[in-house]
C-alpha cells in the first residue's frame, strides 16, 4: 500500500490527467473524482449529474466516505472547472452562470467538506481559481462570480475555525491560461510562450503536497508565465 495518498477532483480533464499522472509516478495512490473514469488513478469515484447541488454534493461525499473509511489523505487536489464568456447582456448569461457556477463552485466546495473530513492534519487542499477574476471580467461575467466565489473560499479556509484539520493549508491557483489541447485548438493563434504548462502545475502541486516551498494557508497564487518559463506569486 502507497504511503502517501491523494484525491484528485476533475481527475479526467487535462489538468486533473496530468495530476493523476504525475503523482502516480512518484508511487502515491491516486483517486479521481469526475464524470468519467480514468484508468490510470487507483480508484475512481463517478459523480452522477445532477441540477441539485444537494444533491450531487451528497452523492460524492458518501461515495469518497465508503472508499476511504478511516483512511486519511495528504492532499486534495480541486482542479475542476471550465470557462464560458458572456457579458450581461448576453442570450446565454443565465445557462454559463449556472454552468460556471457548478464547474467550480460546486466542486470547490465538495472539496473543502472532503478536506474537512479526510484531509491529514497538515494535509494540503488547492482551488482552482483565475488571475483575470482578482478583478472585473465585463465579458465574462458568470465566469468571473464563480472564480471570484473560489478566492472567497480559499481565504476562508486559512481563517481561524474553518474546519480544515489542524496545520491544513488551502492554496488556490490563479492562472492566466493553461496549455491544454482545448485552449490551443480555440486560441491556435495565441502566444504559447505565455501559456502555463500542466506539466509545472503537477511538479508545483507535489512540492506543496510534500511539503516544499507551500505557500501561507489562504494563498492565491498567480501562475505567470514569460518565455516559457513559470513563476507562482502570491496576490496582494
Amino acid at each position: 500500500m502507497a504511503a502517501n495518498r491523494v484525491i484528485v477532483y476533475g481527475g479526467k480533464g487535462a489538468l486533473g490527467s496530468q495530476c493523476v499522472q504525475h503523482f502516480k509516478s512518484k508511487g502515491w495512490w491516486v483517486a479521481s473524482i469526475d464524470m468519467a473514469a480514468n484508468d490510470e488513478a487507483n480508484e475512481n469515484v463517478l459523480v452522477k449529474l445532477s441540477e441539485s447541488f444537494t444533491e450531487q454534493a451528497g452523492q460524492v461525499t458518501t461515495d469518497v466516505a465508503q472508499l476511504l473509511g478511516e483512511q486519511k489523505v495528504d492532499a486534495i487536489l480541486c482542479v475542476a472547472g471550465g470557462w464560458a464568456g458572456g457579458n450581461c447582456s448576453s442570450k446565454d448569461l443565465y445557462k454559463n452562470a449556472d454552468l460556471m457556477w457548478k464547474q467550480s463552485v460546486w466542486t470547490s466546495t465538495i472539496s473543502s467538506h472532503l478536506a474537512a473530513r479526510h484531509l491529514k492534519p497538515g494535509g494540503l487542499l488547492t482551488l482552482a481559481g483565475a488571475k483575470a477574476c482578482l478583478s472585473g471580467t465585463g465579458g465574462m461575467v458568470g465566469y468571473g462570480m464563480a472564480k471570484a466565489a473560489v478566492h472567497q473560499l480559499c481565504q476562508s479556509l486559512a481563517a481561524k475555525n474553518s474546519g480544515l484539520p489542524s496545520g491544513a493549508s488551502a492554496v488556490a491557483i490563479l492562472p492566466v491560461t493553461l496549455d491544454t489541447p482545448m485552449n490551443r485548438k480555440f486560441m491556435p493563434d495565441a502566444d504559447f510562450g505565455t501559456w502555463t504548462p500542466l506539466e509545472y502545475v503537477a511538479e508545483t502541486f507535489f512540492s506543496w503536497a510534500t511539503g516544499a516551498d507551500r505557500p501561507a494557508s489562504g494563498s492565491l497564487m498567480q501562475l505567470l508565465t514569460s518565455g516559457g518559463k513559470t513563476q507562482a506569486v502570491a496576490a496582494q
